[in-house]
């Protein structure tokens, strides 16, 4: 495999994709073309609108990008493709799509085969073995809340650390994975903005220069430093 699977697109104060530029440049090298797939739909834009946004992030690469809509037969696409990316938006209706369009098994089946992939937010949730952790609302109702399972684990991108000087007293990013626990067992692994994962057939490693949270079911949450590697989680 290999992925960059990162917890958002875009960080405070820079451009859409801006900050994985050099990852981008390395996952993307020598390909000419990316199929973008543009289910997720973020604000209820069309596919078209966001696959517009993904050629203008994605500007700084040699390559075509077009959507995953734009073909006749989008299995055999995926299954042609040089490169793929998954843009983030909501994963309820980004499961759904990929359930409906037929296209959830021959994605999985690209990545493992080594096609280079990124993901972002709800392009990243679907790597793991559930969406069970997205913070996304359910706005539809997928076939199955099963995804590609392409990591031992699940993701929880954007995490976000309780602000202590908030008076909000509702549940918190941690409080919520634990309810996730008391039904699940796998691990959920907490990416804070800025932060990815880049898997490889070998590893799966923590970059980005920021810590991430590890829930593990009945366990303390813990923190683990940039640089870590994830291969043995499960």
């Amino acid at each position: 495999m290999n992925c960059i699977i990162a917890s958002t697109s875009t960080i405070h104060g820079s451009e859409y994709l801006a900050y994985l530029e050099e990852a981008l440049k390395d996952l993307y090298k020598d390909v000419t073309e990316i199929i973008f797939i543009p289910y997720a739909r973020p604000g209820g834009i069309s596919h078209d609108q966001y696959t517009q946004k993904a050629k203008e992030g994605l500007a700084f690469l040699d390559a075509e990008v077009k959507g995953l809509h734009e073909f006749e037969n989008p299995a055999e696409a995926l299954k042609n493709a040089q490169a793929l990316f998954t843009g983030g938006g909501n994963t309820f209706l980004l499961v759904s799509q990929l359930y409906n369009q037929k296209v959830l098994e021959p994605l999985q089946q690209a990545i493992k085969s080594g096609t280079p992939y990124l993901g972002t937010s709800a392009g990243s949730n679907i790597c793991g073995q559930t969406m069970g952790t997205t913070n996304d609302m359910p706005i539809v109702y997928p076939p199955s809340f099963k995804t590609l399972g392409i990591l031992e684990f699940n993701l929880n991108p954007h995490y976000l650390d309780p602000d202590p000087n908030s008076t909000h007293k509702g549940e918190t990013r941690e409080t919520r994975i634990k309810e996730f626990h008391h039904l699940n067992s796998m691990p959920v692994v907490g990416l804070r903005e800025g932060s990815w994962l880049c898997v490889t057939e070998n590893d799966i490693v923590l970059e980005g220069g920021l810590k991430a949270r590890v829930f593990e079911k009945d366990q303390d949450a813990y923190e683990v430093e940039n640089g870590t590697s994830f291969k043995d989680l499960k």
